[in-house]
């Protein structure tokens, strides 16, 4: 007699595919535990209320969007400069969510609304590395989105509540959003274009800083440079 044994994990069972999810999370957690501390210790600092960190990582969730908003609130900075700062920031997500898509052709549109919501830099590099490697489904990559998600939403309230007890400036933690953007940066470096786009950008922003009132020179930097980046590559040859 022939025995066919099928896995718990092909009948469906969610036991091991959340397991293999969280598994697969918990180092973008360790990651975020401390970053999503400092942006609510910031956010605390520039006179949110804990419940309104915790409704930002909930509906926004996209740190490097949240340290800007909280940065340009401190400054001053207008509704309309933060919207258009964070929006082009958060561009980069059209690319990531089109190279995750060609994986998620069978997903329904409330599934794949709820694993677009999860969709960071972290989360998309772990799933197209294992989607690519077809050990992977979209089940699992929901789970690890929403475990860095929840991670990232319990730090930052962590970090509201306990901002009344730490001093401004206490820990270098003013230099928290410097600091992930400049690993950002490098991390994006992949070529002489980047490196040169990425100069120009920091050139133009600390000469529209000079001549531009307010936060937009970030927003005309960015969009300059990047407009240089594309016109530069169309005409170099391959």
């Amino acid at each position: 007699m022939v025995e066919i044994h099928v896995s718990t994990k092909e009948k469906g069972d969610p036991g091991p595919i959340a397991r293999e999810g969280m598994q697969a999370a918990w180092p973008i957690c360790l990651g975020y535990f401390p970053i999503g501390l400092a942006f609510g210790v910031l956010a605390q600092k520039a006179g949110l209320h804990p419940v309104e960190i915790g409704l930002m990582s909930l509906l926004v969730f996209a740190g490097s969007s949240q340290f800007i908003a909280v940065s340009m609130l401190s400054g001053g900075a207008t509704v309309l400069s933060i919207v258009i700062t964070t929006f082009v920031i958060n561009l980069r997500h059209v690319l990531m969510s089109s190279s995750l898509a060609v994986y998620l052709r069978s997903l329904s549109g409330g599934w794949a609304a709820l694993f677009a919501y999860g969709v960071t830099d972290e989360s998309f590099a772990v799933n197209l590395t294992r989607f690519r490697n077809g050990n992977w489904d979209w089940r699992q990559a929901v789970v690890l989105n929403h475990t860095a998600n929840a991670a990232w939403i319990g730090s930052s309230i962590l970090g509201a509540y306990s901002g009344q007890f730490i001093p401004a400036g206490a820990f270098g933690i003013d230099y928290a959003l410097i600091a992930m953007f400049l690993c950002l940066l490098v991390f994006q470096l992949r070529g002489k274009l980047y490196t040169v786009t990425a100069i120009i950008a920091g050139v133009l922003a600390a000469i529209l800083a000079l001549l531009v009132p307010g936060n937009v020179y970030i927003v005309l930097a960015s969009i300059l440079a990047a407009t240089f980046g594309v016109v530069f590559r169309r005409l170099t040859p391959a």
